[in-house]
């Protein structure tokens, strides 16, 4: 399970969506993630679902890793879909005491999960073709105007870029000292949850201690190297909007409109 968790890597390639600005794919990102909950009926939530997997073909990176992503989540998927399964009105299709089966409910399950799913995808999109500093040069950007009210936003950027970079470095290390764990004969894999947790408390202490060695290491480079935040800082990379985002500007202010104009012309599935 820990080897297929993906967030937080970065898959080099020259794709349309690799070349892209940081700062675009952010705002795109955030606005599908609003477009996809806008979604109220059947033909607007499939348009945007479309667009979000094309954007997926188009990163060509191996939809396997994507898959990945989601299975970590797959559990949290069915047990929110099953459970909105039971809150809805309509039709109703099965009934016992105050528990009931709707055609809303069901709706109401269908759509949840396929929003779960797309917005799981569409976020390991830009993480998979974004690289740390990028990221973190595009978030700095974004926030710039928070300077005003004196929000350190150099560092507020750096602070979450090295988070999300630290994630897979982290997993990474679970994964050894599991294994070193087994190798030694813990059993981490039989019994129910309760014991599998309690299993995990030997991996926690030694990943604790790594994580602030690590942490620890990491401060040291940055002070050897006289790092001193974004006053002053310049930057190999400069940002740019290029062709690129144009395209994908394009591209998704028509999907927007589509969005709107199916919301607007079909009936609401779901309120």
């Amino acid at each position: 399970m820990v080897r297929d968790i993906t967030l937080g890597q970065y898959m080099p390639g020259r794709s349309l969506v690799h070349r892209m600005d940081a700062r675009a794919k952010i705002l795109l990102l955030l606005a599908i993630i609003v477009f996809i909950f806008v979604a109220v009926n059947y033909m607007s939530l499939m348009l945007i679902t479309l667009a979000s997997m094309l954007v997926v073909l188009i990163t060509r990176i191996s939809f396997r890793l994507y898959l990945k992503s989601m299975k970590v989540i797959l559990l949290v998927i069915v047990f929110t879909g099953i459970l909105n399964i039971f809150y809805g009105s309509g039709q109703v299709y099965w009934e016992w005491g105050v528990i009931r089966i709707t055609e809303g409910g069901i709706n109401n399950a269908i759509f949840v999960t396929i929003r779960i799913a797309t917005l799981v995808l569409i976020s390991s999109v830009l993480t998979f073709t974004t690289s740390p500093t990028d990221l973190t040069d595009g978030i700095e950007r974004l926030l710039s105007p928070l300077k005003i009210f004196h929000v350190k936003v150099h560092e507020l950027a750096m602070m979450m870029t090295i988070a999300l970079r630290f994630i897979p470095v982290l997993l990474e290390e679970t994964d050894k000292i599991m294994n070193a764990q087994k190798a030694r004969g813990a059993d981490m894999e039989s019994g129910g949850i309760i014991k599998r947790v309690k299993a995990l408390v030997p991996v926690l202490i030694p990943l604790f201690v790594s994580s602030f060695r690590r942490a620890n290491d990491l401060a040291m480079a940055m002070e050897c190297r006289c790092y001193n935040g974004g006053k002053g800082r310049t930057r190999m990379k400069v940002l740019h909007f290029s062709k690129a985002d144009v395209i994908a500007l394009v591209f998704f202010l028509v999907v927007f409109a589509g969005v709107i104009l199916c919301n607007i012309y079909f009936p609401a599935t779901v309120r």
